[in-house]
């Protein structure tokens, strides 16, 4: 049976891929996007016609994830045309770059409000009907930043992420027992294929960016093409979409818990072995192993 997804920041980049992606494997695809009928509407259109060319079901739908009224209408429509949703893919996000100090606090809450709040907007408009199924999958998008080597000038973006990836892991505990399985893909650093770097946001406070730039002169351009430098030859962010589609694509009861797509290799896989096995030896300890293995009985999901 195919699923019904809904994926979030679905105008481009990871999100656009994966939509693609996931509708090209028969899937029912609510690409989720803010501004449909002005900004985005060349988005939507590119949807309907990829969905018409291809022979696919692929809808944009208005989702502005920083709107819990968006957010809950989306979801309603959503289950007036399907009566359900199988798969959630929390995707929308934005980054930032520019020395941390030159940010506001107004700034560092906004980015916070996107990348980490708006999840929360969608998860508990969302899953009350997935817990209601007893089944489903929650998949997030999170970053290699979050455990790997992390260079400076991006530190809203990465405290952000780093957020949104840990209410990940309690929410895949907390959703266990409802047969709510959860997947964490890690993308490394794509310069290929993504708006991340072109579309980032910078510092409201210029002066203090002027002054770092004294110490620290094209640090990010720096950065950047180091990055892409590490990146082997054809690493595009297509790899991202097409682990997605692989996830959605396994039996219930098989998804992996977390998988890493670093084709640079900045050490995140390393360390994130190390920090899921804690949490499997500890929530052992403490008599929760079964939030390691999905429910109801009829699932044989393990937390790898």
């Amino acid at each position: 049976m195919k699923n019904i997804v809904v994926i979030t920041g679905a105008s481009s980049g990871f999100g656009a891929l994966t939509a693609r992606a996931l509708a090209d494997t028969g899937n029912t695809i609510y690409a989720g996007m803010r501004q449909t009928d002005t900004r985005n509407a060349p988005q939507v259109r590119a949807a309907a016609d990829y969905s018409a060319q291809h022979g696919v079901d692929l809808r944009a739908i208005e989702l502005d994830v920083n709107s819990q009224d968006s957010v809950n209408a989306a979801t309603d429509q959503i289950l007036t045309e399907h009566g359900r949703v199988d798969v959630l893919i929390h995707n929308a996000g934005h980054m930032v770059t520019g020395p941390a100090e030159a940010f506001t606090p107004e700034q560092l809450a906004e980015l916070y409000d996107i990348n980490v709040l708006s999840t929360q907007r969608v998860n508990r408009a969302v899953l009350p009907h997935l817990r209601a199924a007893g089944k489903g999958l929650v998949i997030w998008v999170s970053s290699s930043s979050v455990k790997g080597g992390t260079p400076p000038y991006l530190a809203p973006y990465f405290a952000a992420k780093a957020a949104m990836d840990s209410l990940a892991v309690s929410y895949a505990a907390e959703l266990a027992r409802w047969g709510v399985e959860t997947s964490i893909v890690v993308p490394g650093s794509f310069t290929s294929g993504t708006n991340h770097f072109a579309h980032s946001g910078h510092p409201a406070d210029q002066a203090i960016e002027s002054a770092y730039e004294t110490k620290y002169p094209g640090l990010m351009e720096q950065v950047a093409q180091k990055l892409a430098a590490l990146a082997p030859q054809g690493a595009d962010a297509s790899m991202v979409s097409d682990e997605i589609a692989r996830i959605v694509a396994l039996p219930a009861g098989q998804r992996p818990y977390r998988v890493h797509i670093d084709p640079a290799d900045d050490g995140s896989e390393e360390v994130s072995n190390v920090a899921d096995r804690i949490r499997r030896e500890f929530l052992t300890r403490v008599d929760l192993a079964d939030l390691l293995t999905m429910h109801p009985a009829n699932s044989h999901s393990h937390d790898r």
